[in-house]
């Protein structure tokens, strides 16, 4: 820790702790609303010729398990950032696309115009922490996290947003609703569990990124959301330049920054693709790299993940990158996720 460890002790941490709470109110708060349920059964019945995923920031890359649940049940999905949506692909806005639509405020500057420009062609299903935001109000169906509020990074609402996204795909997918609720509801224990050793789980990874100036963040599939979203919180959190993309992609040029002071983050994931990842992480160290591996069968106990059923495992995956903004932050002595420059609602497009 710090010389005075009380520096990493603020709001943000305050929020990373509360988010088991957050889990469980926003799991006892889930439920298939008339709307919901209808528009369900307008888009398994075809009806809806595209159904498209937007938002922006964590809210975009919350969405990576939802879109692979939708390809994998065989519906046509684009996954698009809000901005992008409504510059270049506005043309989707039909009346046979459904937008579902993330946004932990619900009044966003492209959510905003979003719903101007779209003026109800399509129909939009919402996910925000935000009930009576300009989002909840005009969406044709709303779920509702309850998250409460935030400090300033996303940490509790990014959590509460995969269980909201994982519920949805369920009632869209035709899901067994109650298991799914009981695999929800290990979430807030699990994450409870690993939190409880936060304070080693920062020690052991202040000496592991002893060094690092260049942090990059990997996987595949459903990793992605953590990939995404974790990069994107390092930066916030600590102005520390973190980046992330697919295992892929990583050996398509960055593989050649591999030094003492380049550290790489690699998401074990699923089975499907593990063994990719396993290699890479040993090619990684293999070449005198840098690199840990999250995961199940992690060595690093702070990278170590609990077993855990597959609606949940989004939610785990982000946890050790939380610690790794404690750690960065520890190491130059500045409080984690004070924003300086940025704001907690992003007003201007």
């Amino acid at each position: 820790m710090p010389a005075n460890p009380s520096v990493i002790e603020g709001a943000y941490l305050g929020d990373i702790l509360d988010q088991p709470r957050a889990l469980e109110e926003t799991l006892a708060g889930l439920e298939v609303s008339e709307p919901l349920r209808r528009l369900a059964e307008r888009l398994q019945e075809g009806k809806f010729k595209t159904v498209v995923l937007t938002g922006m920031g964590s809210s975009f890359h919350a969405l990576h398990p939802l879109y692979l649940e939708f390809i994998e049940h065989d519906f046509t999905t684009v996954m698009v950032e809000t901005s992008e949506l409504l510059h270049y692909q506005n043309r989707l806005f039909d009346a046979k696309t459904l937008i579902v639509a993330v946004s932990q405020s619900g009044q966003s500057a492209e959510i905003v115009r979003l719903l101007e420009m779209n003026r109800g062609k399509s129909s939009v299903i919402a996910v925000t922490n935000t009930p009576h935001s300009p989002l909840a109000e005009h969406a044709n169906a709303n779920i509702v996290t309850h998250a409460g509020e935030e400090f300033s990074v996303s940490c509790k609402t990014y959590l509460a947003s995969l269980m909201a996204l994982q519920w949805l795909g369920e009632v869209v997918c035709k899901g067994d609703l109650q298991r799914t609720r009981q695999e929800l509801a290990t979430a807030s224990p699990t994450v409870r569990d690993y939190l409880a050793d936060w304070k080693d789980h920062v020690q052991e990874l202040l000496q592991m990124l002893r060094g690092t100036r260049n942090l990059f963040l990997v996987g595949r599939g459903p990793s992605l959301a953590a990939v995404g979203t974790g990069a994107l919180t390092i930066k916030e959190s600590d102005h520390f330049h973190a980046e992330g993309m697919s295992s892929a992609a990583f050996r398509h040029g960055p593989f050649e920054m591999l030094s003492d002071e380049t550290f790489v983050i690699v998401f074990a994931g699923e089975d499907k693709t593990l063994e990719l990842n396993q290699t890479l992480f040993a090619d990684i160290r293999e070449k005198g790299g840098r690199a840990a591996m999250v995961g199940v069968s992690a060595t690093s106990s702070a990278c170590r993940l609990p077993s855990a059923p597959r609606p949940i495992r989004s939610i785990l995956e982000i946890l050790p990158v939380q610690m790794i903004t404690l750690a960065l932050a520890a190491q130059v002595g500045r409080e984690p996720g004070r924003f300086e420059l940025a704001s907690k609602v992003t007003t201007k497009e």
